[in-house]
């Protein structure tokens, strides 16, 4: 006869019984000692097939995002009043590609698109006022982008916690300072196209927007370390790949700036037609 006790307990039902040998039959089946030899043996997986951050990845969006712009600032060099449009709708994708938690490539390259209308038509303006200003400016942008690359590659600059927060601080100070230079400017307080930039430091002919633009430049430059250091960051702590798109959005905003402010250093400098 059965044992009563067995048979009162659930575990022992055949209903059990059936479970643990399907249980069983869907156990995977323990490797061999071969097997796991050849395991063993396979190349790790790389960065790319774990759709982690690489810097050729990293690259290639980069590249991607300034072909963009390229064809955008060609188009507001033709399309000069494009600019204005470039001006409202970049600002506005810059500002949702900066609080967005997680990068849109479709955004990114939008705001490449309309930054580059915004480009192109800034340096045709200068262009009809300063002879060869442009030739200049984008070989000045990229000496400035190249130095630094090289400078952060070999491990002579780095990004520093009391160099991030001077930097911070001093970002703080100019966007302060070009707000109200632009009201000066707005409600025709000065008449200079530069606004204060364009006024004598006491005592000297040298104009503010010179020494002005020279910190403004190594300022920039010092964002392009911190640009770098973020993707060294990323790739070592293998984030994912979208986040490169982070990446080569924040270069492209700081380039766009550099480039800006060599324009307008490099416009103290020429005779205007």
């Amino acid at each position: 006869m059965a044992n009563p006790v067995f048979n009162s307990s659930p575990a022992f039902s055949p209903k059990a019984a059936q479970r643990i040998a399907a249980r069983e039959a869907a156990a995977p089946a323990i490797p061999t000692a071969g097997q796991l030899q050849q395991q063993f043996a396979l190349p790790d997986a790389t960065a790319d097939q774990m759709e982690r951050m690489t810097y050729q990845d990293t690259i290639f969006k980069t590249l991607a995002g300034f072909a963009v712009l390229l064809v955008g600032a060609a188009l507001g060099w033709v399309f000069w009043p494009l600019a204005v449009v470039g001006l409202v709708v970049g600002l506005v994708l810059a500002l949702v590609n900066t609080f967005k938690r997680k990068p849109s490539p479709a955004l990114i390259l939008g705001y490449a698109l309309f930054e580059g209308f915004l480009v192109g038509g800034v340096s045709y303006f200068f262009s009809r006022m300063w002879d060869g200003i442009v030739p200049m400016a984008l070989l000045g942008t990229l000496g400035v982008v190249g130095v630094t690359l090289a400078l952060f590659a070999s491990g002579k600059v780095r990004a520093s916690k009391r160099a991030t927060k001077v930097f911070l601080v001093a970002m703080v100070g100019y966007l302060a300072f070009s707000l109200i230079n632009l009201g000066l400017m707005a409600f025709g307080v000065t008449d200079s196209m530069y606004g204060l930039r364009g006024l004598n430091i006491p005592g000297t002919s040298i104009p503010l927007g010179i020494p002005l633009g020279i910190l403004v430049v190594l300022m920039a430059a010092y964002s392009l370390v911190l640009d770098f250091d973020f993707i060294k960051r990323g790739v070592d702590a293998g984030q994912p790949r979208i986040y490169g798109w982070t990446a080569a959005f924040g270069i492209m905003v700081t380039v766009v700036w550099l480039y800006f402010e060599i324009l307008r250093l490099l416009s103290f400098f020429l005779p205007r037609n």
